[in-house]
């Protein structure tokens, strides 16, 4: 015993009580700071830029630009093999052919978000799938976007003949490429910088998390967005 812990005639002092931590529910949930004002900035076929003028908990009332984004859908398919789906696309703004998943925005009203993915890979790898599940719902750059981005996972995989295609590919992905990458190895080119489009890098490590327990925790393809 130390004489920091002994008290008069070497009886014990009571240990110091540790802060007791906060219980936090980790799990984002709805908020909404009011808006005092808003402004549209510009507005394009696909996304529309405008700035709010929100009011802080402290009453301060500062500018907030957003992004109003329609959303997307992106898919990792997965062979019997542990290899992924890939696809390479030019994506001018920032001017790099970026190997990706294949995704597609919401774009069409009442669609299922299931439906959407089933049309996306179907239209850029001529790949339909059997089984479905979900594997990541995120934002992906909720400072500024609200570009919202539902990930599934496609498994039990069959190429479509050309034949039987009815969509035609133009501009950008009149231009694709498609090829498989093996599931680990795309984690490590993610991790080395090889790989640098976010949407894929989140499909890739969930996809690779959630196979270390064979796929037993992703929610059915069908389950609700939070």
């Amino acid at each position: 015993m130390s004489p920091d812990e002994a008290g008069p005639a070497g009886a014990r002092r009571p240990a110091e009580a540790k802060p007791a931590e906060a219980k936090t529910a980790f799990q984002d949930i709805p908020e909404h700071w009011p808006v005092v004002s808003s402004t549209q900035n510009a507005r394009g076929p696909v996304a529309a830029l405008r700035t709010d003028a929100v009011r802080m908990p402290d009453g301060a009332v500062l500018p907030r630009q957003v992004m109003e984004h329609p959303g997307a859908v992106a898919v990792l398919a997965l062979d019997e093999a542990a290899r992924i789906l890939m696809i390479r696309q030019y994506r001018h703004p920032v001017g790099r052919l970026l190997w990706e998943l294949p995704a597609g925005l919401r774009d069409v009203s009442g669609e299922p978000l299931l439906v959407t993915a089933q049309r996306e890979l179907l239209e850029e790898t001529g790949y339909q799938a059997r089984d479905w599940l979900v594997l990541a719902d995120f934002f992906t750059s909720p400072g500024i976007s609200t570009e919202r981005v539902r990930m599934f996972l496609a498994r039990d995989l069959m190429l479509v003949p050309e034949s039987k295609r009815r969509y035609v590919r133009q501009h950008e992905e009149a231009h694709l490429l498609v090829a498989w990458l093996p599931l680990e190895e795309a984690v490590a080119r993610f991790l080395a910088g090889d790989l640098h489009n976010g949407v894929t890098g989140v499909g890739i490590l969930s996809a690779y998390a959630a196979s270390q327990t064979g796929f037993a925790a992703l929610r059915r393809a069908v389950a609700p967005e939070h």
